[in-house]
């Protein structure tokens, strides 16, 4: 499992950085959350494939979150895409995108499905689920947390042995928590595993003030990225447009007993993030700041 930045900028881009969108990429299935204008290019850049199975994760309906999302079903229906796309968003998105699509005259070579996102659990996988919690941003606005079950113990190959299980793929689907049947007898993963393992949890802020309801939300995520438009120096700046600073964005953080903190959707203003990382070094001590195609692998 990683994260990958495939845009990190604040309602401009610049030469280095494109508009906001992340993708969380699994074992079989990419999960976006925003897609800002020219989405489809770092997507193409970031390699991760045209035809995997997709959901979109939209935060708000600003154009630097969710315009992309009209040239990526375009240039994936270019690409002759089949697998079927989940769209979650706030009130408007179905409006926003079916008009478009009829306005722009361009048909789909796969389904759409669009979903209305409330708070609380909106996605309830095998493996994993995604809560959304309501944003500060002036408009209907949502952070998302995805929140990865549970997962098998350390593998136990003598354990497997004994219980006359040949090695390939009964040992595979064992591994991966999966029930198997060998002569007429059930095997559960626990006879051959050892404790299960907690699963990683991932907050992705989109914009928003620092509050204290998101910060209940984002308690012991192992990573999170947060919106840090801006420098503590513009804090009033922030305070207007319901953006964040670096600096609150480290003191949520840190309250919320975060353990990885990325800084993202930095102001065009800033040519080096440095500025912003220096201001969350005494209050954080695990943060980093986003680039364009930044990929952080997740064990």
């Amino acid at each position: 499992m990683k994260l990958v930045f495939l845009g990190t900028s604040g309602a401009q881009p610049t030469q280095e950085r494109s508009l906001s969108c992340i993708c969380l990429v699994t074992d079989n299935e990419i999960l976006m959350f925003d897609a800002g204008e020219g989405a489809q290019i770092s997507y193409l850049k970031s390699g991760l494939g045209w035809n995997k199975k997709m959901k979109i994760f939209v935060t708000h309906l600003h154009g630097d979150h969710c315009i992309g999302i009209l040239g990526l079903l375009q240039t994936m229906t270019m690409q002759n895409r089949t697998e079927p796309i989940e769209i979650y968003g706030p009130d408007g998105i179905e409006d926003f995108i079916t008009n478009n699509i009829k306005v722009l005259n361009f048909g789909l070579s796969f389904p759409v499905q669009i979903s209305l996102v409330k708070e609380g659990e909106i996605v309830n996988e095998k493996k994993y689920s995604i809560q959304s919690c309501e944003a500060q941003h002036g408009i209907p606005a949502f952070s998302y947390v995805f929140q990865e079950k549970e997962k098998p113990g350390e593998f136990f190959p003598e354990k497997a042995k004994e219980l006359g299980i040949p090695e390939g793929n009964l040992w595979h689907e064992l591994q991966n928590g999966n029930e198997i049947k060998i002569d007429e007898k059930i095997i559960s993963p626990e006879q051959v595993t050892g404790k299960k393992r907690k699963g990683k949890k991932i907050g992705i802020s989109g914009d928003t003030r620092p509050t204290k309801k998101l910060e209940s939300f984002f308690q012991n995520c192992d990573y999170l990225s947060f919106d840090s438009t801006f420098s503590y120096e513009l804090k009033e700046k922030a305070i207007a447009t319901n953006h964040s600073t670096a600096k609150e964005a480290a003191e949520l953080a840190k309250n919320a007993n975060v353990s990885n903190l990325i800084l993202t959707h930095f102001s065009a203003r800033y040519k080096d993030e440095k500025i912003l990382l220096n201001e969350t070094k005494e209050i954080h001590d695990s943060t980093i700041t986003a680039n364009d195609l930044l990929e952080i692998e997740i064990s």
